[in-house]
């Protein structure tokens, strides 16, 4: 018995996938040109001859039909006997499909596996992604049954184009007068004087100088005999200058510098093979938390080997990119852990763990 297989997420719903994968026309435009087979229900003919790892037509038969979920089939290829089967899951972001084909009468050669394979994972990972977008296109374009999907919708023209170009000419016009007058008032507001300091000390006064004694004329000689003095002038007082004190400049008080809060310590993980065979292992990666507080939103990203792929997630939440994996899962708690499994189909026979994985960057022990 010989196996092969290939998983894609899809971030489209189910339904979507499911008409995908039955309607004759669709199938053959992701995967291989499909043909009724006349008076025979639930049968077909796949034009496969000529693509890589087919030898000739496939003609398939509807063994088990579980609407949106499962569809199973019986395949013959010149008498090598298969059966694939097509598992549709429904995820947070759209749905996640895995197609599986197993052997069972007749053998592929080496020659045949790989290209075959190959040719399925081509398949699932872009034609058919490129598929369901035409068809998410194409229910929201209200017009293909009138002129296609690349149909230009009419320009509707609008009334009174002339009055509207006028009054956006007068509010323009407006606008211009209205700055106009604007920038004069502020020129105006910067040119004009600066009012006297009413507060400003007054001008020290120069002291005015003495008066001399002046000479008097000599009085007549009076009866007595006796001469009169003449007063002299007192010297006049200078007003003494108010002398300004020295303002006071406050002194800044420097700030309280606030103490820094230690970064908790970061998650940690580490990885172990929980079991392996031949083409494939089972990884086990235990993520844990050291810190004091819980810790939610923890990423693992696990980088496998080019042409490898993952069939079954255990305790994570698994987004794929080619071969890389990016887990997620619940909080971990306080001093506590969190443990995920992960089944892998590797392309090296004997693989027995992933190329990196890392936890927040960090990588994992064990690796």
């Amino acid at each position: 018995m010989i196996e092969i297989g290939a998983q894609v997420d899809l971030s489209h719903p189910p339904d979507r996938v499911w008409l995908a994968l039955t309607d004759r026309e669709l199938l053959g435009r992701w995967f291989a040109e499909a043909e009724t087979v006349a008076g025979v229900q639930d049968r077909l003919v796949l034009h496969t001859a000529g693509l890589p790892g087919f030898d000739a037509d496939v003609e398939v038969e509807v063994t088990e039909r579980q609407v949106l979920e499962l569809l199973a089939l019986r395949c013959d290829e010149s008498g090598r006997l298969s059966e694939v089967t097509c598992a549709v899951t429904a995820t947070k972001q759209g749905c996640r499909l895995a197609v599986r084909e197993v052997t069972t009468h007749g053998t592929w050669s080496a020659e045949q596996h790989d290209p075959r394979e190959q040719q399925l994972r081509q398949a699932l990972t872009v034609r058919l992604p490129a598929i369901l977008d035409w068809l998410a296109f194409q229910q929201v374009d209200l017009r293909r049954g009138e002129a296609g999907l690349t149909a230009e919708l009419p320009t509707i023209a609008a009334r009174g184009q002339g009055a509207a170009r006028a009054r956006r000419r007068r509010r323009t016009v407006g606008a211009v007068l209205a700055g106009a007058v604007l920038v004069a008032g502020l020129a105006a507001w910067v040119t004009l004087p600066d009012e006297p300091d009413s507060a400003a000390a007054p001008a020290p006064v120069s002291p005015s100088p003495s008066l001399s004694p002046s000479a008097s004329p000599v009085a007549a000689a009076a009866p007595s005999g006796t001469p009169r003095a003449t007063p002299s002038a007192r010297p006049s007082r200078t007003a003494a200058s108010p002398t300004a004190r020295p303002s006071r400049t406050p002194t800044a008080k420097p700030s309280p510098t606030l103490a820094s809060v230690p970064a908790p310590p970061p998650l940690t993980a580490s990885y172990r093979t929980d079991s392996s065979r031949l083409f494939g292992y089972t990884g086990e990666v235990v993520v844990e938390n050291p810190a004091g507080a819980p810790a939610g939103d923890w990423v693992v990203v696990v980088t496998l080997a080019e042409g490898s792929s993952v069939d079954d997630v255990d305790g994570a939440d698994l987004r794929q990119d080619g071969r890389t994996l990016t887990f997620t899962g619940p909080a971990v708690p306080a001093g506590g852990s969190q443990t995920f499994r992960f089944d892998v189909r590797d392309s090296r026979p004997k693989a027995r763990a992933p190329e990196a994985c890392t936890v927040g960057g960090n990588p994992c022990g064990g690796v």
